[in-house]
């Protein structure tokens, strides 16, 4: 094809890249061009476009354009945007805590527990306080697991228990009690006014009050969970999006084996 765009070498791009100065890329190296959605509580017309395209000129973008808007009901508007920001980051000096463990497949993690643990290991779950979601809860524990990968149940080396959703702080402590359990997982997905800080919070100190919590391996996922947010609550670990049993598996059979025997 002749002439316009497809006939223009590689090199006539912008191949410049500073990792002291990262920007989001469009078409080309440093463009900036970012899509951003919103809604505005603000009836539709062109006084909703025009604001909406003020807004984002003070977000830090240069040539915002307003590419669809539709009102979601009476007097809200909904806004897909697209614009150049100014704005760069420093990804060279980026740090971001992460659990600590190697990730075995199910087989390596049963055959390091025979080997160092001596016994099943015993583990709780559950979608703790008003949360009434199971997808995550249950993509770690089921059997059948989630996207090829098994559930903790199906582990030979587990003794899992899925309390399901909406479990009060109080009954699941208790079942951990009941069951002698090793370590439990807690899954949150409802996030709105940061409920889910409120509900692990009042599980760990729950668990001190009981004398409960140097006894227990702790763990919290979910989409909105970083393990930083984790260790700040005070749980042992945190699993966010894109990890699956293998990563829980594994972080459980080694961090008891630290504990057991010392070992790093």
């Amino acid at each position: 094809m002749s002439g316009g765009l497809y006939s223009m070498d590689q090199k006539d791009f912008d191949q410049t890249l500073d990792l002291t100065k990262v920007k989001p890329y469009g078409d080309t190296m440093n463009d900036g061009k970012t899509q951003i959605s919103f809604t505005l509580p603000v009836p539709a017309g062109d006084e909703a476009i025009e604001a909406a395209k003020q807004l984002m000129k003070k977000m830090g973008f240069e040539n915002p354009l307003v590419v669809f808007s539709k009102e979601l009901t009476e007097g809200f508007t909904f806004f897909n945007c697209y614009g150049s920001t100014v704005h760069t980051v420093d990804y060279s000096t980026i740090y971001v805590p992460k659990v600590e463990s190697t990730v075995w497949s199910m087989d390596e993690t049963d055959d390091f527990i025979r080997e160092h643990i001596g016994r099943k290991i015993v583990v709780v779950g559950a979608s703790t306080g008003t949360d009434a979601h199971t997808v995550g809860i249950d993509a770690i524990m089921n059997m059948k697991g989630y996207a090829g990968h098994y559930g903790i149940e199906r582990y030979e080396m587990f003794d899992a228990l899925n309390m399901g959703s909406q479990v009060p702080n109080e009954e699941f402590i208790a079942k951990a009690v009941e069951m002698h359990a090793d370590a439990l997982l807690v899954s949150q997905t409802v996030t709105q006014k940061d409920v889910h800080i409120k509900n692990m919070t009042e599980l760990i100190e729950m668990l001190e009050a009981e004398g409960l919590r140097d006894k227990l391996i702790v763990i919290c996922g979910g989409p909105r969970i970083t393990h930083e947010l984790a260790k700040e609550l005070g749980f042992d670990a945190g699993f966010g999006t894109n990890t699956y049993a293998d990563d829980v598996a594994s972080y459980i059979a080694q961090e008891m084996d630290r504990r057991m025997h010392g070992n790093k």
